[in-house]
């Protein structure tokens, strides 16, 4: 079953695609936009990292909702990656 969000009145079909910045190495995006076009230029250049398909939850218990409604409001879902611990 594909995933679909309500966009301007009509349904689409969500393909998430996944992007890591270059300007920040903790910042990583999500979208619908396979060139990632829609993401902010401040933080890029932006390089894709991956595709979460419509049977497949996306990254770091990140809830499937949550990221279709940003990417259906606003073109992406921007997340930072914990430091990772160092440890003891």
């Amino acid at each position: 079953m594909l995933r679909r969000i309500e966009t301007a009145g009509r349904d689409k079909v969500v393909q998430i695609f996944m992007f890591k910045s270059e300007g920040a190495s903790k910042l990583r995006a999500l979208t619908g936009d396979r060139g990632g076009e829609q993401l902010p230029r401040q933080h890029g250049p932006w390089y894709a990292v991956g595709v979460v398909s419509e049977d497949k939850k996306p990254p770091h218990n990140l809830d499937r909702g949550v990221v279709e409604q940003a990417i259906g409001s606003q073109g992406f879902l921007l997340y930072r990656l914990k430091a990772e611990s160092t440890g003891a």
